[in-house]
């Protein structure tokens, strides 16, 4: 009688820890996502996101819509991957990223994915004036700044709050002086997965000091699919007839050029790589398209339709519309294969696209551009759509 009671102890305990083990697995696989719809090959583990970066909490966190979904972390405001379903009714991740904070606080390439700020793109030579004062950037591209300095938006930590199933909200407050830039600047940008397949984009900012603000992001796309391969083949049009024409460290000249007659005229359909190869000085210096096209005016209700763009296997076409006057066309030129993706592939050369709603480059030094100038009392509000659509 004692042996089977010792037994039916033993049964009963090997019952309890089975079960929970259970539950530990279907945890995991829960907080492991909805990760593995159709054929993602793509597993984001929240783990790999859960840390502690400058005293404030990072999480990984999920939006989705009809037909979409997205993932984020509020490390640099990042969009770490984005799923439509490709022609063959595949989900497919159309943006590159890393599986890790870790892999993008170590990336050699620090904008994958991130929100852009205070300015987007290049401060020649670091310095601005503003209301007669001077400031100054830290330089780091070159003798320029880029994307805000040496720690710029992408490298901080937002606060981050998902409102519904399909809506993530960061916030930041920029102090005074952050990477040069006067102002206590408080900053909402809200990312939202709309019914018709689009990420719309909203940004907005107030100062109580007058300020500089050109706010974007900067996801790298593959309409193929990230780790497909090349996007020299991606079919593109841009509504700009005009770019602005820069010097050989990317600062434009203030000159607005025209397009024709110029490989930089996507005015029409032409792929990627059609032209990339031209003996032209801009090409040159950009060593490929690293370049802001002044978008046409004509509006429908309230944006410009920025650029259609198509991935040549995956049937997946994405529509750009801003309120932004500019868009920057970056076709992968400076990746170097040193940085590995979600996928597993590496971040190869051009493998990857941006397409970038924004102000012109160097506005507070162009006097003829448009500018970016952010005063006390004022709101900085603007918002651009990408819109997904396959071929039937």
């Amino acid at each position: 009688m004692k042996n089977i009671q010792i037994t039916a102890v033993l049964l009963l305990a090997l019952l309890q820890f089975n079960c929970k083990e259970a539950k530990k697995d279907n945890e995991t696989l829960k907080n492991n996502i909805e990760i593995k719809s159709d054929s993602v090959k793509t597993v984001l583990e929240t783990k790999n996101f859960d840390t502690i970066i400058d005293g404030k909490k990072v999480s990984l966190y999920w939006i989705e819509n009809k037909g979409i979904k997205a993932a984020f972390t509020n490390y640099g405001g990042r969009l770490v991957g984005l799923w439509v379903t490709d022609k063959s009714g595949k989900q497919t991740d159309v943006v590159v990223g890393m599986n890790s904070v870790k892999g993008f606080k170590n990336s050699t390439e620090p904008y994958f994915g991130a929100t852009i700020g205070r300015v987007g793109n290049r401060v020649a030579l670091g310095k601005f004036t503003l209301e007669g004062k001077q400031y100054n950037i830290p330089l780091n591209n070159g003798k320029n700044a880029l994307h805000g300095g040496v720690k710029g938006f992408q490298d901080v930590v937002w606060d981050a709050e998902k409102t519904d199933s399909k809506t993530l909200v960061f916030t930041y407050v920029s102090p005074d002086g952050e990477q040069g830039f006067p102002g206590n600047l408080k900053v909402k940008v809200t990312y939202t997965l709309t019914d018709d397949q689009t990420v719309k984009m909203e940004y907005e900012a107030t100062t109580d000091k007058a300020t500089i603000v050109n706010l974007t992001n900067h996801a790298f796309f593959n309409l193929n699919g990230e780790g497909s391969g090349t996007i020299l083949n991606h079919e593109l049009q841009i509504y700009g007839d005009k770019f602005t024409p820069v010097d050989e460290g990317l600062i434009p000249t203030g000159e607005l050029k025209s397009v024709k007659n110029t490989p930089f005229d996507f005015t029409s359909k032409h792929t990627i790589g059609e032209r990339i190869e031209t003996k032209d000085q801009q090409l040159q210096f950009g060593k490929g398209y690293d370049h802001n096209y002044v978008l046409n005016t004509d509006k429908k209700d309230g944006f410009v339709h920025a650029a259609t763009i198509k991935g040549d296997v995956s049937g997946i076409t994405l529509d750009i519309y801003t309120e932004e006057p500019g868009l920057q066309f970056y076709s992968g030129n400076f990746m170097q294969g040193l940085n590995t993706f979600k996928s597993g592939a590496k971040d190869d050369f051009r493998t990857a696209f941006a397409l970038e709603t924004q102000h012109f480059p160097d506005a507070p030094n162009q006097p003829k551009f448009p500018q970016i100038t952010l005063k006390a009392g004022e709101k900085y509000h603007t918002v651009s759509l990408y819109r997904f659509s396959t071929e039937k």
